[in-house]
This record gives structure tokens, C-alpha cells and sequence, in this order.
């Protein structure tokens, strides 16, 4: 196992944490100098914010154990492609490198839709590295999302047996 994927298995760690939750199960791990400095997991339905994104949870931690807003020297691992939000937030924070394990083709802001990390005209570019242990992270979603299928169509029926409509 390489040092990638060392560091994205502690992010899908994350990403079970969501689960556990009920969350979409992203997580996320920022490495200072060989060392996870903060992590952070989906939380946005149990904290009632739009906000708490797995990166953005780790960026404040990372921030806040640094002491500086600027994460200059961090790479942060994270197991879906960010959103627009929160790849702006990485730019915003001077990342240096994001590792992704699967990739967002509806929302992903690191080359599906857009690709803010690496864009000209803005005042930093963050170094990109997609697919580390692709698969394991792509199959946490997908079993993630065939489940909340399987119990929204329970629902409904259920719903329907009561009002027979």
C-alpha cells in the first residue's frame, strides 16, 4: 500500500462515520509534514447545515490546529470529488494537494463539471490526483444510495397499503 492510499483508507474511515449517521458517507483526512492534522466526515443533515461538508469539518480542524487560515503544505485526501463549495473553500485555504478517491459527475468541482482547483485567474492552484482507491470508495456511495432507494420504495408502499391509493 502506498502512502495515497495509507491516507485515503483513514478518509473512508471518515466516510463510515457518515454512514453510521444516515449521511452521504464522504470523509476527508488533511496531512501536514507525514501527519493527519485534522478529519472530517459528512455531517450536514445531523448538524442542520448546508456547511458541514466532510472537507469543510476538516479544514476548520485543520485550521484551528495550525493556527493560521492558510494550509499552505497540506494535502487533503477526500473520498468524492468536492463541490463547488468546498473547492473553493481548498483554494481559498492555499492547499497545496487534493487526492480524490471517486470522482462526481452531478456537482464535482475538480473536473466533472468544473475544475476550480486548477483553474487560471485564480490566485492559487491546488495540485490534483483523482482515483486512489477508486472502487472502495465508489462502492461505499453506491451501497449508500441502493439502500435509501430500497427504504424510500418501502416507504411509499407502506404508504400506500394504509391509503390504498
Amino acid at each position: 500500500m502506498d502512502i495515497q492510499e495509507k491516507y485515503m483508507k483513514e478518509a473512508i474511515k471518515q466516510a463510515k462515520k457518515a454512514y453510521a449517521l444516515r449521511e452521504v458517507p464522504i470523509g476527508c483526512v488533511i496531512v501536514y509534514e507525514g501527519r493527519i492534522i485534522a478529519r472530517g466526515y459528512n455531517r450536514r443533515n445531523t448538524d442542520r447545515n448546508t456547511t458541514s461538508h466532510a472537507e469543510m469539518n476538516a479544514i476548520r480542524k485543520a485550521s484551528k490546529n495550525l493556527g493560521d487560515w492558510r494550509l499552505e503544505g497540506c494535502t487533503l485526501y477526500v473520498t468524492l470529488e468536492p463541490c463547488q463549495m468546498c473547492a473553493g473553500a481548498i483554494v481559498q485555504a492555499r492547499i497545496d494537494k487534493v487526492v480524490i478517491g471517486s470522482m462526481n459527475p452531478k456537482a464535482g468541482c475538480a473536473g466533472s463539471v468544473l475544475n476550480l482547483l486548477e483553474m487560471d485567474g485564480f490566485n492559487h492552484k491546488t495540485e490534483v490526483e483523482r482515483g486512489v482507491l477508486e472502487a472502495e470508495c465508489s462502492a461505499m456511495l453506491s451501497g449508500f444510495f441502493r439502500e435509501l432507494r430500497k427504504e424510500k420504495a418501502k416507504a411509499k408502499e407502506k404508504c400506500h397499503d394504509k391509503t390504498g391509493i
